[in-house]
């Protein structure tokens, strides 16, 4: 890590010397004046792009003048000519509802793949709720099998990722996901998110990104929240089955004055709660704050500083036999074991400074600290192991996370080429007390403990990347990434300290060529990495703990005519050998090779004016590779998902949506003997919104099927049965659910 740290370190003050001064120009909201990120920036005759970072600055290196085109979705299209540009640099965007006709396919590799697509779905689709979060994401679903409070199951691609195991998922910087967690590795937890507070999501799928590092396989999602509210609002909802939640979001300061010296101080508040609809009651409350800082500091730099909170607790009815519904021993919603749930909370500081240099460099340098705490009470298999006091299991860990990165980028000429030179490091510490596995009785009765002891784990990470354009229509991005990975576990129970290290290289190759504004072609190539958890880390010094995945995708971005845009995917993802720690029972499972190989296609179609419909298709073909033929299916992989809809919106007046997402039935088991069964769900909502207020309805399931969200092939036992019996154990899904709300904006 020394030498790694020097050539780091190196290239930052070979960049710091560079001498080009060429002309920058910052892009504003007129409305905000907070930064425009992402805007495309093109001259008249198409031959010169540049794109805008997350400070809106662009650097105009080798524009010889003339007239600038700018557009960015979610603002009018702006053009003007270079020597109007005011001498601070500043040019206002005015912000709108766009149109597809207006969308233009960016060309640089900057800008990722679904770059278009995700601002396109946020500024017509707005995220409402903590469930659309991660929907987000084209082709990604989740499932909520343990009450409100447990992160949700995720897939995408081809793979169960339980928690979060391969998809690597971020908020303004700090990692979601957890580490060596007491239930499972890569634990992401998204509910300390409040959905209102979204400004981004930036996501891509595989693991071809130089800056992604643990967890980033199957794909990775980075939320970035609102520096500033437009305007202070108060929500409020109510709904069936005893559910209220509250939001507000509130400018500390005087909104006027505030922008006028280039800073912000907002509130956001949340607090929600559930009876539920299982018969046995959930009582899910969840509590949500954020105290947020932006400022200016000079015409260069800015400091954005926050600190959140997020607790919750909840009671659960966990996955049910479905011989037990059979034989009338419960209902669809009632539970065998209704004294599991937990409770959680997480609490962030998180401080970042960015720099623009006058050269055109780029430095950001983030650091994070995270307190989190966990208890989870479940019970997979009833009286299989304890026919008497049944298997109830308790986990629970105390988690401290210290983090710091350090990114800088360049624009600059590479002989007769337009490139882009980014370097960063990146470093994360854990230090989980009494991390811990138990078997306990209706949560109040330790009966035995399994695994309990302290992590600590360090995971150091240095990438160096080189964007160059050999053409105005052709990019390639050569990158390299090192991980350093620190283990080290303290047995409580066996009284015995073991420690692991481990070290991986991991190289990306990535094309794009755009042959105009309407086609984009890219193929992508890249190995990617999940750690495991340090319970296996620390076998065989460190050789088991970190799993490489290779992967390719070969695809393209495609405007078709005026007012539909289609993104569309080939792909292969394949996994070396790993062993899996499972924290449900505390031993080490291995895991052969895998391979997938899939196809992806999102649609996007404006039909008129303000109607916009969606569509986005996923096809995965799993296996593992070490098995024999018949027998190497990968359990709960999807086979074939989609999600789409329609949505109506305006400024102002109605607004409305309706969605469907679709999940075919797929293999359970290695043999595909047992099946998970798939499901069709229709979701709405509509809303009517002035100036000052905004009232609405959202319906989940609108033709109330009955349908399981969750399902797991499992071996259990219930209370007096002779033999235990393996099936499909599935958590219902959410019945006909409406809510209403209004929304008070001053």
């Amino acid at each position: 890590m020394k030498t790694t740290a020097f050539i780091f370190c190196f290239f930052i003050l070979l960049q710091l010397n560079a001498q080009q001064q060429p002309k920058l120009i910052y892009l504003l909201n007129k409305e905000t004046k907070l930064p425009v990120a992402g805007a495309s920036i093109r001259s008249t005759t198409g031959n010169y792009t540049r794109l805008s970072g997350e400070s809106g600055m662009v650097l105009l290196n080798n524009f010889n003048g003339g007239e600038l085109g700018i557009t960015c979705i979610g603002y009018a299209k702006k053009e003007i000519m270079m020597n109007n540009i005011a001498e601070d640099g500043k040019i206002f965007l005015d912000p709108v509802i766009t149109s597809l006709q207006e969308v233009k396919i960016s060309g640089g590799a900057r800008s990722g793949i679904f770059h278009t697509i995700s601002d396109l779905d946020i500024d017509v689709r707005p995220v409402v709720n903590s469930q659309e979060v991660l929907r987000m994401v084209p082709g990604l679903f989740i499932g909520q099998h343990a009450g409100g409070g447990k992160a949700e199951q995720i897939f995408l691609r081809g793979f169960d990722i339980d928690h979060g195991t391969d998809i690597a998922i971020s908020v303004d910087g700090i990692p979601v996901n957890m580490v060596s967690h007491a239930h499972g590795q890569g634990y992401a937890d998204l509910h300390f998110l409040i959905p209102e507070m979204i400004e981004k999501v930036d996501f891509n799928k595989g693991p071809y990104f130089s800056d992604k590092g643990n967890f980033a396989t199957a794909g990775y999602v980075g939320f970035r929240t609102k520096d500033h509210l437009q305007s202070n609002f108060v929500k409020l909802e109510a709904g069936q089955f005893n559910t209220f939640r509250a939001v507000t979001g509130i400018n500390l300061l005087n909104k006027t004055s505030g922008l006028n010296k280039n800073q912000s101080l907002i509130f956001a508040g949340e607090a929600s709660y559930t009876k539920g609809y299982f018969e046995s009651p959930q009582n899910f409350k969840r509590f949500n704050g954020i105290l947020k800082y932006h400022t200016q500091i000079g015409k260069r730099s800015s400091l954005t500083s926050y600190i959140s909170g997020f607790t919750s607790g909840w009671n659960a009815s966990g996955q049910i036999p479905g011989r037990a519904i059979a034989s009338g021993l419960i209902g669809w919603y009632g539970a065998i074991d209704n004294t599991e749930g937990g409770k959680t909370s997480r609490y962030n500081v998180n401080n970042t400074f960015t720099t623009n240099f006058n050269n055109g460099i780029r430095w950001k340098n983030q650091l994070y600290y995270t307190k989190y705490r966990f208890e989870l009470y479940s019970n997979f298999t009833f009286f299989l192991e304890s026919p008497e006091k049944g298997d109830q299991i308790k986990q629970k860990e105390n988690r401290d996370i210290l983090g710091f990165t350090s990114n800088i980028e360049k624009d600059h000429q590479l002989g007769s080429f337009s490139s882009l030179s980014r370097a960063g490091i990146q470093t994360r510490y854990d230090n989980v007390k009494g991390i811990e596995l138990s078997n306990t009785e209706n949560r109040k009765t330790l009966l035995k403990s399994i695994m309990k002891g302290d992590v600590n784990e360090f995971n150091g990470g240095i990438f160096v990347e080189e964007r160059v354009s050999l053409t105005n229509k052709l990019d390639v991005t050569a990158g390299i990434r090192g991980d350093y990975f620190s283990n080290r576990y303290a047995d409580h129970l066996m009284t015995k300290t073991l420690s692991g290290n481990s070290f991986i290289v991991s190289p990306k190759l990535n094309i794009d060529y755009s042959i105009n504004d309407a086609i984009k072609l890219y193929w992508y190539n890249g190995q990617g990495i999940h750690s495991n958890d340090t319970r296996v880390a620390i076998q065989k010094n460190g050789q088991n703990g970190v799993t490489p995945a290779w992967g390719t995708d070969i695809g393209g971005v495609f405007k078709l005519g005026k007012k539909a845009m289609l993104q569309s995917a080939l792909w292969y993802l394949w996994l070396k050998q790993e062993f899996v720690y499972v924290g449900d029972a505390g031993i080490i499972e291995p895991s052969g090779k895998t391979g997938r190989i899939g196809m992806d296609a999102s649609l996007r179609y404006e039909i008129v004016r303000w109607l916009y419909t969606d569509i986005d298709l996923n096809y995965t073909y799993a296996r593992a590779m070490d098995e024999p033929k018949g027998e190497n299916y990968i359990p709960l992989a999807p086979v074939f998902t989609s999600s789409g809809g329609f949505t109506y919106r305006k400024s102002t007046g109605w607004n409305g949506s309706i969605r469907y997402r679709y999940m075919d039935s797929r293999p359970a088991n290695e043999d595909n003997s047992v099946i998970a069964k798939g499901y069709f769900i229709c979701d709405a909502a509509i809303n009517y919104t002035q100036k000052k207020w905004e009232s609405g309805i959202a319906i989940q399931n609108i033709f109330n099927t009955k349908w399981k969200e969750t399902q797991f092939d499992t071996e259990s036992r219930l209370y007096n049965e002779p033999a235990p019996v393996s099936e499909i154990h599935f958590t219902p899904g959410t019945p006909f659910f409406l809510r209403a709300g209004i929304t008070l904006f001053f």
